[in-house]
């Protein structure tokens, strides 16, 4: 089998395909999940890195804040001291004779600027011998509770060492020029604690040394400065003296262990090496050293050190955990963990449903080209072999009254059959093939075609459908003990046509199927496509026309106009009929007997019939016209339109002015039904007329059981009143035979004066025609019969 092979072949193709796509697809999703991992740890490494300088920049901030803050109050505590210098200074100038100065003076002077100095806790005044007196004299003013004491100072202190080494440093010094000198803390034994004190050189007018002017600063009182330091919940700050001693808020943690243990690792890392030196010696508004910053391990957790020098020397700093620096990290980390796990889980079940949805439509772009039921190539798989064929027929075979087959023994008795056909036909295929490749495939419902490469003559092709004819007759397909006897109509279509012309490979199907539907029109068994038929033309002109009337119907053009009927008694015009055309795109008429057959095959009659009556009960509704509606035989039976039809004449009162006009060339056969509708309308007022009376076989039939109104007399007979005598005389006894039914008459097709004086004297009761009027999209109210 050839073309099984061929098939084969392809199939095996498409599997190859199948898994190339399959493969390329998931390597396509697994680089795009790697991809979007890639971009979203660079974007969170960026984030992450413009966040770790943004709370670095915060904490430096927060860091030269604070360190401004101490040493403003550096500085303050250097101005008081001046003051107290100042004040020493003067206090010589005004007792400058040995003996003749007053202590009491000097004391409230010292309780009065201790007073003005709320940060300090004590002054005190050191004047060496000669200064005050022969001998050296110092008084001091502390604050005790919340009063101010003073004492006055051994007079010894001369000889101590830390006086003279601060009197060495200071006086080194230009007299015009003031130092201060920062003793690191130390216990003051008369107060009971820790203090550090800053201390000024006093000097006489001619610059010589006088002493020195001194005040303390509390250590609880320093620590409770550095203690107001806060940058996260678990950092600390700290304040180093000149001798390495911590004064910080460490001192008010709970974990008293722990802090020590902080302490100790901060002074271990003698932090005042890795700034500028210093020797304790100040001027007012020194410069710090810029901030520095080093790492901290203590108890396993990790600590960011911030360090400078103080404006007097000090060292102050801030330690900040580590993890509180990065927690600031965490939620980003958090946020974007669970971004890319969303996007990660949609993106994966995405990738799945996609790579099983591409899975399955693969497999049935595999099995798209093959008929399950035979295993044999579609209709598909022929369109695609056509569209590359050059020379070859085409032969679609369908099986005759299949639906009955289907009907009396069942679904699976016509599978059974299509497949037993097919079997048969493949054999008689390879038996018959003489040197060609012949290929059968399996056509939707009840139909196989069989394509035959190659030129072959007419005569040649009739001779094949012939053998093929007779093969299928004498083919028996056994059903449960019964023998089906099977009978088949054949189209042909060959690119080379019997004129001599050529055929596009692409339209031996639809070619095919049109001599097939000529051969059981013509009921013939088999037929060959020939343009000559003109069937090809008569099919593009109805789809011509049947796309213009959906576009008429979508787009409005369906109106109706309407032609004047006139009294012929009174000379009036009573009445219109209804007549439906199309408005093509110039805006012109278009007569119903171009669109009409069409409608009524493509099933779109019923649509314009609905448009009709409803625009036409809209245009007579502010009127007292009466006016015709046609319906057909279809209209009638069709429930829906009638109950429309009803709803309509029971919500307003024009029923009496309605006929509708039934056509009696049309065969009635449901008369139940119709009558049924005429009896429901008529009850409502409506009157009942035949339309083309005089041209059907049944006429008094319709008359008798329809129990209509009014009789419209067929133009056929109208137009010859005045050359035929037959018509004259069958138009009177129409008209005779009306009046005594009592049903009134209309004469249709009055083209002329002389034929409607002749309607009025047969005793006609209305008349229409060119002579009254054409149909107008306009009510045409008044007529000049001269």
């Amino acid at each position: 089998m050839p073309w099984m092979y061929l098939f084969k072949i392809r199939a095996s193709g498409m599997l190859s395909i199948q898994r190339s796509i399959m493969l390329t697809l998931s390597l396509l999703v697994a680089l795009f999940i790697l991809g979007m991992w890639l971009m979203s740890s660079l974007n969170l490494n960026f984030a992450q890195g413009a966040m770790a300088d943004l709370r670095q920049r915060q904490i430096a901030d927060t860091f030269s804040a604070n360190l401004d803050r101490i040493n403003a109050h550096h500085h303050q505590m250097e101005q008081n001291t001046e003051d107290l210098a100042r004040l020493g200074e003067l206090y010589q100038r005004l007792y400058p004779s040995p003996g003749r100065f007053s202590a009491v003076q000097l004391r409230l002077s010292l309780k009065q600027i201790l007073a003005d100095f709320p940060d300090a806790y004590g002054s005190t005044l050191l004047y060496q011998p000669g200064a005050l007196g022969q001998a050296a004299f110092g008084m001091r003013a502390y604050r005790e509770s919340d009063e101010i004491s003073t004492d006055t100072v051994d007079a010894d202190f001369p000889s101590r060492d830390w006086y003279g080494r601060i009197l060495q440093d200071l006086s080194g010094a230009e007299p015009t020029i003031r130092r201060y000198h920062w003793t690191s803390a130390y216990y003051q034994t008369h107060i009971d604690n820790v203090v550090v004190s800053l201390s000024a050189l006093m000097r006489s007018g001619d610059g010589q040394p006088l002493g020195l002017a001194v005040t303390d600063w509390r250590a609880d009182e320093i620590v409770s400065l550095v203690g107001r330091v806060k940058v996260t919940p678990g950092s600390f700050s700290f304040l180093l003296d000149n001798q390495n001693r911590n004064l910080s808020s460490l001192a008010l943690a709970e974990n008293v262990q722990h802090a020590q243990r902080l302490i100790e690792a901060i002074t271990s890392r003698q932090l005042q090496t890795l700034l500028s030196p210093t020797d304790g010696i100040s001027m007012s508004l020194q410069p710090a050293s810029p901030m520095q910053q080093l790492e901290l391990r203590v108890d396993g957790e990790a600590y960011a050190l911030f360090f400078s020098n103080t404006q007097a020397g000090m060292v102050f700093g801030i330690g900040v955990p580590q993890k509180e620096i990065d927690a600031v990290l965490a939620p980003m980390r958090t946020s974007n963990l669970r971004i890319v796990a969303l996007i990660g889980s949609i993106l994966l079940i995405l990738s799945a449903m996609i790579l099983y949805m591409v899975a399955i439509t693969l497999r049935q772009l595999r099995t798209l080209y093959t008929d399950p039921l035979t295993g044999l190539p579609n209709r598909e798989r022929l369109l695609v072999d056509l569209r590359d064929t050059r020379t070859a027929s085409l032969i679609l075979l369908n099986i005759d009254d299949f639906k009955e087959l289907n009907d009396f023994y069942g679904h699976q008795c016509g599978d059974h059959v299509i497949r037993l056909l097919a079997q048969a036909l493949q054999r008689y295929l390879e038996l018959h093939a003489k040197g060609t490749s012949s290929r059968l495939y399996r056509m939707p419902a009840d139909e196989l075609a069989i394509w035959i490469p190659g030129d072959h003559s007419a005569a040649e092709l009739q001779a094949r459908l012939s053998s093929l004819m007779a093969f299928v007759g004498e083919l028996g397909i056994d059903w449960e003990g019964q023998n089906i006897s099977l009978h088949v109509s054949m189209g042909l279509a060959s690119t080379r046509l019997p004129d001599g012309s050529q055929l596009a490979g692409e339209l031996l199907l639809p070619s095919a199927n049109i001599a097939l539907k000529q051969a059981r029109l013509t009921q013939n068994s088999y037929l060959i496509y020939d343009p000559v038929h003109r069937a090809r033309e008569s099919y593009e002109h109805n789809l011509i026309w049947a796309n213009k009337l959906r576009i008429a119907l979508n787009e409005g053009r369906i109106v109706p106009f309407f032609q004047p009927i006139i009294d012929v008694h009174t000379g009036r015009i009573l009445k219109f009929e209804c007549l439906v055309r199309m408005i093509d795109e110039a805006g012109q008429p278009i007569s119903p007997a171009q669109f009409l057959p069409v409608a009524k095959k493509i099933r779109l009659y019923r649509y314009i019939t609905r448009c009709m009556i409803e625009q036409c009960f809209a245009r007579f509704a502010d009127n007292q016209y009466e006016f015709s509606l046609n319906l057909s035989c279809e209209d009638l039976l069709d429930p829906e339109l009638c109950s429309d039809i009803i709803r309509r004449l029971q919500r307003n009162d024009m029923a009496s002015r309605v006929i509708f006009e039934i056509l009696e060339s049309e065969g009635i056969e449901n008369y139940q039904q119709v009558r049924l509708f005429i009896d429901k309308v008529k009850a409502l007022g409506c009157r009942i007329a035949i339309d083309d009376f005089g041209t059907g076989y049944s006429n008094f039939e319709h008359l008798l059981r329809l129990n209509v109104d009014m009789i419209k007399i067929d133009g056929s007979l109208i137009r010859q009143l005045d050359t035929d005598a037959d018509a004259l005389t069958l138009t009177r006894g129409i008209v005779r035979f009306a009046g005594e039914l009592g049903m009134q008459t209309v004469a249709e097709f009055v083209h002329s004066p002389a034929i409607y004086e002749q309607v009025k004297a047969l005793g006609v009761d209305y008349a229409q025609g060119a002579c009254i009027g054409m149909p107008s999209a306009a009510l045409i109210t008044e007529i000049n019969l001269r």
